[in-house]
């Protein structure tokens, strides 16, 4: 859909009100209207409405947006920020007045393609599981080489025989060929808490990728998943990742709801991990954009983050983008650097021994890493997804007290 074909009152319904202002990561960087979510409202409707030419300054600030939604969750009048800047974007590079990077270019193709792409990522896999850094965004972790999360997932249920809710489980493309380390503990984590996990066949990409990019291919990703998900009788879709479960969430709505599996365990009350008291770790939890401004979810429950058996808190700006948007860091990558110098500057005085920082986002995983990579963050910290410190590991058990269906 281009700007000239949505329907008007997708931009008359902002009342120019600036709640977003507070919120929008580039204009507290910049202070510039223009780079706003009610500033790029205004340009985008001048120029359907034939006011305004077409032009660099407004491919420009459309560029600038990370997409991260908050404006979303500011906005009193309910502009659907979000679906117009996606329609936009697409726009914008089909009619090549914005052409993403080669590499983008290039993954946008591999994902649509599960096999090549987890193929084409096994030497990375086989590096990060030699303990080796490859780049500032690849934090440390130890993933499979060859067996796959749905494998991996059959073998446990075999093992283990769970009776309780039956959930299906989106794997993801980026997870599944670099980080499945996360997956193989969510399976874990799931299956101790007396989940049933089936991997649906024929699960593609959730179609993040490209609307992060603006590259066609959405919607044939979308039927893909819907033929793979829409029948399934579960109790819950479930993701381990936030940017993906928004986009599956899109998909599947409003016949199907996706699940943010932290938000799945927190209803069940999760398996506490016991760990040795004061030993002086301390965990600093962030909210990825995606999560509580795309899914609208309130964060990750409270019940889950005591159930890491670590002292916690919200880090601070935690509902604050890090400035991954998806390839925002990749796209604008000075841009990004500086969201996320706010954002990670406490960790250079933040109280603990370690420290971890915690969120459910792998993308945010990698941005949040880069942050000692680069150098702004000086001392010594750990990132983690919440689900893996909730894992019980290879050798566990179902308690007898779990929940049944």
């Amino acid at each position: 859909m281009s700007t000239e074909a949505m329907p008007p009152d997708y931009f008359s319904n902002c009342t120019h009100c600036g709640f977003c202002l507070a919120v929008c990561p580039t204009y507290k960087l910049t202070g510039d209207e223009n780079n706003s979510p009610r500033g790029r409202l205004r340009l985008w409707s001048e120029e359907a409405a034939g006011r305004l030419p077409q032009d660099e300054w407004t491919d420009f600030y459309t560029a600038e947006c990370v997409g991260c939604l908050a404006c979303e969750t500011a906005c009193p009048a309910t502009v659907p920020y979000g679906e117009i800047f996606e329609h936009v974007r697409h726009e914008h590079v089909t009619s090549h007045r914005f052409k993403p990077k080669l590499a983008l270019r290039l993954a946008a193709a591999a994902v649509t393609r599960p096999l090549l792409f987890n193929l084409a990522l096994l030497p990375a896999r086989l590096l990060r599981s030699a303990g080796l850094s490859l780049h500032r965004f690849l934090f440390p972790g130890r993933p499979a080489a060859l067996k796959s999360t749905a494998a991996y997932a059959d073998e446990l249920m075999q093992r283990h025989r769970p009776t309780g809710p039956r959930v299906a489980f989106l794997t993801g493309c980026l997870m599944e060929a670099m980080f499945r380390e996360i997956n193989f503990a969510t399976v874990r984590v799931l299956i101790e808490n007396n989940v049933q996990v089936i991997i649906p066949d024929g699960q593609g990409c959730c179609g993040a990728f490209q609307e992060h990019t603006g590259l066609d291919g959405v919607e044939a990703l979308r039927e893909q998943n819907r033929r793979a998900f829409g029948s399934l009788d579960v109790d819950a879709i479930v993701s381990n990742s936030s940017g993906c479960g928004y986009a599956l969430g899109k998909t599947l709505q409003p016949g199907k709801q996706v699940r943010d599996v932290l938000g799945f365990l927190g209803e069940l009350g999760p398996v506490r991990r016991q760990r040795a008291r004061d030993d002086g770790t301390r965990l600093y939890v962030d909210l990825p954009c995606h999560l509580v401004h795309g899914q609208k979810a309130a964060g990750i429950p409270a019940n889950v983050l005591d159930a890491t058996g670590y002292s916690w808190e919200l880090a601070p700006k935690a509902k604050d983008c890090c400035g991954s948007g998806g390839v925002y860091n990749i796209q604008k990558p000075e841009n990004a650097q500086q969201i996320l110098a706010d954002k990670s500057t406490f960790l250079n005085e933040a109280e603990g021994a370690p420290v971890i920082l915690g969120t459910s986002n792998h993308v945010c995983m990698m941005q949040w890493h880069s942050a000692g990579a680069t150098g702004l963050v000086s001392r010594p910290y750990e990132v983690r997804h919440i689900i893996q410190l909730l894992d019980p590991g290879e050798k566990f058990s179902i308690p007898s007290n779990s929940p049944q269906p």
